[in-house]
């Protein structure tokens, strides 16, 4: 037997006095807290007790003990006391991230996970999924679903842990009640000619370049401004995409391109010509900053990009002055109230540039799995998956290859083609 009653002695002693109300030799304990009490030995053979008020809920406890340890899923009920803050700290700590995303995710952990979530025991949460549920409803109509959607994740990943180390035993990130946000994505609406034209006009004279390179050969905010004279090979009218600019704790290193994915990229000769005459106007700079991580490797570029002062351009500064400014200027978006950023200027972040790039070589005829590879995607499915609308239609294409073939063909109709004009 492994269920005890604490109120009364299984041993009564040869002169003990019997309890009137249950007829039973009453302890020391007698009346004092919850009844029952399962004692149990762990999976590590160490004595555990836990106490209830209701004989039937102590028998299912044991029961359900008795089951996990005999089928290998026991987890300690004590274990996941802990709280949610404390066990999402331990997670972070040992998460393989690098200092610039584990300071992203640290960040939202504070601002968006913890406020709800960081107070409650690990357990409780385990056995609530509805409380996991609330939480996101709770985010619903403040971020956008895909953000959420990574809050959610970061939260399941917490539990995995969790549930690997033996502290619950299950995550519920994972149940059925518990659904992210759907994600409705707009499809993208890429720039004209004029509106690159008109930004490359405003940006100034230092800056107007990187719109070249942004619109001109498709790189990232973080590579233009990491792109040094050695990685442009005008010869061979190749750009070779080394690294970038990131931040981390606000700070600038240099760091690979997004992945870790290295790559080469057509350099067309309208681009080349400018990028040749900024070069004259703007020479390169010797650059050091630390390689990865803020005590990483001092490391040196001659950048083609940088400030008045010699240094790497900071992309907070650039995006909050320079660009959002020429945005105006060139009449791409009114004029912000004083004080506040609109959801038109972060739809047309420098990114937008990318987009243009993009559009302009699927109109070209460029097939998706070479536009994937420019633009430095993981995977060719993404590059359709945001693209596909702007693909020509098959139609467009079947009249444009047969227009090609009869137009270089083209001769004067025979006698026998020509429609009879007698009744």
């Amino acid at each position: 037997m492994t269920v005890y009653d604490r109120w009364h002695k299984s041993r009564p002693g040869p002169g003990d006095a019997k309890c009137p109300e249950h007829k039973r030799v009453p302890t020391s304990d007698h009346g004092k807290g919850e009844r029952w009490q399962v004692r149990w030995r762990d999976d590590r053979g160490e004595q555990r007790k836990r106490n209830f008020d209701k004989r039937a809920a102590a028998d299912a406890f044991d029961a359900k003990i008795k089951n996990e340890l005999a089928v290998g899923t026991y987890v300690d009920p004590s274990a996941g006391k802990v709280l949610f803050r404390q066990r999402a700290d331990e997670w972070l700590r040992t998460a393989p991230f690098d200092e610039a995303v584990h300071d992203q995710v640290a960040m939202r952990l504070r601002n968006h996970i913890n406020p709800v979530l960081g107070d409650r025991e690990m357990r409780v949460l385990a056995n609530r999924p509805s409380m996991i549920q609330a939480w996101i409803r709770g985010l619903q109509g403040k971020l956008a679903p895909s953000y959420i959607k990574v809050l959610l994740a970061h939260v399941s990943a917490v539990f995995s842990a969790a549930v690997d180390d033996g502290l619950v035993a299950r995550n519920p990130c994972k149940a059925s009640v518990v659904r992210a946000p759907a994600i409705s994505r707009d499809k993208v609406k890429p720039w004209t000619y004029d509106m690159v034209e008109g930004m490359r006009a405003t940006l100034g004279e230092r800056y107007a370049a990187t719109v070249d390179i942004g619109a001109g050969v498709g790189l990232r905010q973080g590579e233009i401004f990491g792109l040094a004279v050695d990685d442009v090979d005008f010869l061979r009218r190749v750009v070779h995409v080394r690294r970038q600019v990131k931040l981390i704790r606000g700070r600038q290193v240099f760091a690979p391109p997004k992945g870790g994915k290295t790559r080469d990229v057509p350099l067309p000769d309208s681009v080349a010509l400018r990028l040749a005459a900024h070069l004259t106007t703007f020479p390169a700079v010797d650059v050091t900053m630390p390689w990865l991580a803020l005590a990483g490797k001092p490391t040196t570029h001659r950048l083609i990009f940088s400030t008045p002062n010699g240094n790497a351009i900071h992309c907070t500064y650039f995006n909050q002055g320079r660009w959002r400014l020429a945005l105006v200027r060139a009449g791409i978006v009114p004029a912000p109230p004083k004080g506040e950023m609109p959801e038109s200027h972060r739809e047309h972040g420098m990114h937008a540039l990318r987009h243009f790039y993009a559009s302009v070589l699927l109109d070209g005829g460029e097939s998706i799995k070479a536009l994937s590879e420019y633009l430095g995607h993981h995977d060719p499915g993404f590059t359709l998956r945001t693209y596909t609308h702007l693909m020509p239609s098959s139609e467009d294409r079947t009249r444009k290859a047969v227009d090609r073939v009869f137009g270089a063909h083209a001769t004067e109709p025979c006698a026998l083609d020509v429609p009879s004009q007698e009744a």
